[in-house]
């Protein structure tokens, strides 16, 4: 008899902690609420998930000064980086998902909803986001990818009261699975192209071979980008965001705008710059009608909506366009301004998503810009927070969403095409009617008769959270952009 041995990967558990810390949460919440025989407050699994939450954010101090002192690594058979790039997007997650549960907590009371059901599902998503930030190999990206989405899928249809919220669920669920498909199958296409799923070894073989016929590698990489596509919504894989955006309750839709979103994008950089870095002039070209369509589509659908949250989806597609001009530029600098934007954005569209929760009202069905007549002469502040966080989405000066802009249009041009970035300006401009016509709306006349919105603390508390990062941020933005400039640097390729 041969003794046969299987060689166990090294694990170095600090790269994976905050992962862990997440899996761990949402597993100890789940027995909670089996085990013990009254169900679990909403009191208490806010609580839990809150201190989970930070619990994952100082992981990320520890894994910096871990980076620091030695340098990028990998684990567990290279398929987990732990690198400056993820240490960043993580800690991003990871505290979005704090503020998400804030305002899910006021949003549950509300709805009379108990039970940890929302936090456990919430985070086993941000769990697969940060998975996706820290993968390198491309069936990681996947099983993080479908970690985020599966829990997704059920936060979509949380709200069983309302038919919208299921049909919601179930137009991601089919286009969601129709998309992963899309991607395994590209994986495959690649792994046969160049006979491995990891990055590092895709970025090496592609940089010391000349592949003589790269059909099957476009054709897996064309397959990863639609993946990707649908991720980020897009344009034309964005149809399913504005029907979600509307359906989901409306905590969830910010967790979705802005979570996801680094998940995805974060993964999206790993794929197009670290593995297949090489074959800039191949993908560029498709990356560049991407971002044509998706900020000047974004922008002009947003203008004809009545409903805010639709608009609001609209207003994430032109900013998705935006966020991809960074890869495109297929520079540090690009990366850097990408992930200075996803870091900027991602407190002020959840602040924008707490503002919508409480204008919602019982039910969650009023979103209708009609709703925001005159809020800001009724709640200046309510009405005034939201008019600033609207204007930093516009890209106004001394807010962080006109620095955001700036470094992404100023990488763009830096890489050579002055025309792409005229084109997301024109993104931006048709973006600034709907924007502006929002922010008149709040200081209009009140020609209805609204009743005053109370604002419960930890909403109130995750909005001034938003206003104060965009403003902070506008008027000093340094810290961030040398974070996430260090952090590019920091880049395992």
């Amino acid at each position: 008899m041969i003794a046969s041995s299987v060689a166990i990967p090294s694990i170095h558990y600090l790269a994976i902690l905050p992962i862990l810390i997440l899996f761990g949460g949402a597993l100890s919440l789940l027995l909670a609420t089996a085990l013990v025989n009254n169900k679990v407050t909403t009191q208490y699994a806010t609580i839990a998930t809150f201190l989970i939450s930070m619990a994952a954010f100082a992981a990320t101090f520890w894994q910096w000064r871990c980076i620091a002192r030695s340098g990028p690594s990998t684990t567990i058979a290279h398929a987990i980086v732990l690198d400056g790039f993820s240490v960043v997007a993580t800690g991003v997650i990871v505290l979005g998902l704090a503020l998400t549960t804030l305002v899910a907590h006021d949003w549950a009371i509300r709805e009379k909803i108990q039970g940890a059901e929302f936090h456990i599902l919430a985070l086993a998503s941000a769990a697969g986001a940060v998975l996706m930030t820290q993968a390198n190999d491309l069936i990681v990206i996947f099983l993080g990818l479908e970690i985020l989405s599966i829990g997704l899928y059920v936060l979509v249809a949380f709200d069983r009261h309302r038919a919208t919220s299921a049909e919601a669920a179930l137009k991601y669920f089919l286009l969601g699975g129709f998309a992963s498909a899309i991607f395994i199958y590209g994986a495959a296409l690649v792994y046969g192209a160049t006979g491995s799923t990891n990055l590092t070894s895709i970025s090496y073989f592609l940089g010391a071979n000349v592949v003589l016929h790269p059909g099957l590698l476009y054709a897996g990489g064309a397959l990863l980008l639609v993946g990707f596509a649908f991720k980020v919504a897009a344009v034309p894989f964005h149809l399913w965001s504005p029907d979600v955006y509307q359906g989901a309750p409306t905590p969830v839709t910010g967790f979705m705008a802005s979570v996801v979103k680094v998940g995805a994008f974060a993964a999206f950089i790993r794929v197009l710059i670290s593995a297949l870095g090489t074959q800039l002039d191949t993908w560029r070209p498709i990356i560049w009608v991407l971002i044509v369509l998706t900020t000047l589509v974004g922008a002009s659908l947003a203008l004809v909506q009545r409903n805010t949250k639709r608009m609001l989806a609209y207003s994430s597609i032109n900013h998705a366009g935006f966020m991809m001009l960074g890869i495109w530029a297929g520079t540090i600098r690009g990366t850097a301004a990408t992930l200075f934007y996803v870091m900027t954005y991602a407190p002020i569209v959840i602040a924008t998503f707490a503002v919508l929760t409480l204008v919602g009202g019982m039910g969650d069905e009023n979103h209708g810009i009609e709703f925001y007549r005159g809020l800001a002469r009724r709640q200046p502040w309510l009405g005034g927070a939201l008019a600033v966080l609207l204007l930093s989405q516009l890209g106004v000066p001394l807010t962080s969403g006109f620095y955001a802009k700036f470094a992404v249009l100023a990488a763009v041009v830096d890489a050579g095409s002055t025309t792409l970035a005229v084109v997301a300006l024109l993104g931006a401009a048709i973006a600034a009617v709907f924007y502006l016509r929002w922010t008149f709306t709040l200081f209009a006349d009140d020609d209805l008769e609204s009743t005053r919105i109370v604002v419960p603390p930890l909403t109130g508390s995750v909005i001034a959270i938003g206003v104060a990062a965009t403003l902070v941020f506008g008027v000093w933005p340094g810290p961030l952009a040398a974070l996430a400039q260090h952090a590019t640097v920091l880049f395992t390729p």
